[in-house]
């Protein structure tokens, strides 16, 4: 029997892919620890939620959930912003980060709008 799943959705494979890239880029020797702790959970926080979203039942708690992962997309894309200026990432980094960001939040937000 076929069965739809959170990991079929293509925006939650944009942002899980996301987190792996930056968990290659912060990980590892990366020594400021406070701030890759923070951008790592925030980057993990939008696949939790669009997954959390995913099992969710009532339209109110599908549109909580999907806030709180748009919400961690201005969080991630602020510290993109700052990572960039920091030199943590390089320019080409930073475009493509933002641009997946914008995507996703694009997304969310649609989604949202179409539970309410």
């Amino acid at each position: 029997m076929y069965k739809k799943t959170f990991e079929k959705l293509f925006i939650w494979e944009s942002s899980k892919e996301l987190f792996e890239k930056l968990y290659k880029i912060f990980s590892g020797n990366f020594k400021d620890y406070f701030f890759r702790d923070q951008i790592l959970r925030a980057t993990l926080s939008i696949s939790n939620n669009i997954a959390e979203w995913y099992e969710r039942e009532t339209n109110k708690e599908l549109i909580r959930f999907l806030y709180i992962a748009k919400g961690s997309t201005g969080e991630v894309r602020n510290m993109i912003i700052i990572a960039h200026d920091l030199q943590y990432i390089t320019n080409e980094q930073f475009d493509t980060y933002i641009e997946v960001l914008n995507k996703i939040s694009a997304w969310l937000k649609s989604m949202i709008e179409s539970k309410l």
